[in-house]
């Protein structure tokens, strides 16, 4: 079985169609979403609508909590976030907001042998944030079980949220950031040593291909493969001239660098330094 999973397409409809033509071009038997379907592009109802129809499995991703749980009359103390919350609410319907509330945080699979553990960004929340670098093995945390879980641990573990694309081996086990769909973005940016935009400003995504429901470790093959593709980033833009994050959002998609970049940056640098 081919499984593809993607994650963090953020209401962008142009990244989110070319990447279910490029799966259909490749034989993919069924897609998971790992969430954050909405927010930041405009198009988050129409995106809402592609993944329930194209997507076998969908998580909760932090965006599709956050939100949806903030009622009309709330204050959050923030006129921005304010604002940014009841924008995001009016571009969904009371079913899309009701749809993404019920979503699960966690899903699990056998794949060639491997127990297969899927989540947006951790097993425990949607929230948590694991970063690139981990001085203190915090990592290992992703393939533990949680509530949302069963209770083994996982082989290999698949999640998103960080917006970059990676896969690496600790501890005989596999860790993957399948990377984002329609909000790429590189965290580890100079400008003496940064290559061109565009080896970051695509569309990502991950193929696992093995034998399904397989528990045997010994006898099948099991297959990564980390895809990027490009897309129409104008075309996707020109949809979003009402967009109230328009200049935050072409940023993102146009230089691959998060809107709140030094934020992130400094957190990231001062683990590095440790």
């Amino acid at each position: 079985m081919k499984i593809a999973l993607i994650s963090d397409v953020h209401g962008n409809l142009t990244a989110l169609k070319t990447v279910l033509d490029d799966i259909e071009k490749r034989g993919v038997d069924e897609i998971y979403c790992l969430g954050d379907t909405i927010a930041k592009g405009i198009n988050s109802s129409e995106c809402i609508s592609l993944v329930r129809e194209k997507c076998k499995v969908v998580l909760k991703g932090n965006t599709d909590d956050y939100y949806v749980v903030h009622t009309d009359d709330e204050d959050l103390g923030d006129k921005i976030y304010n604002k940014r919350v009841r924008f995001n609410q009016d571009l969904m319907s009371k079913e899309d907001m009701e749809y993404l509330n019920a979503l699960p945080i966690t899903h699990e699979f056998y794949l060639s042998g491997s127990l297969v553990r899927i989540f947006h960004s951790s097993p425990y929340s949607p929230y948590d944030r694991y970063s690139y670098v981990d001085p203190k093995n915090i990592k290992i945390k992703l393939f533990m079980p949680s509530e949302y879980t069963s209770d083994k641990w996982a082989d290999i573990a698949c999640y998103g949220h960080l917006h970059t694309q990676f896969q690496e081996k600790m501890y005989n086990r596999t860790l993957i950031n399948v990377g984002s769909v329609g909000n790429s973005t590189d965290i580890v940016r100079d400008r003496m040593y940064d290559a061109s935009p565009l080896e970051t400003t695509q569309a990502f995504y991950t193929i696992l291909e093995g034998e399904y429901g397989v528990t045997d470790k010994t006898k099948y093959p099991l297959v990564i493969t980390n895809i990027r593709i490009p897309y129409d980033i104008e075309k996707e833009l020109s949809y979003n001239e009402k967009n109230i994050e328009l200049e935050a959002y072409t940023q993102e998609l146009k230089n691959g660098m998060y809107r709140d970049y030094n934020l992130i940056k400094n957190d990231f640098e001062s683990k590095l330094n440790k």
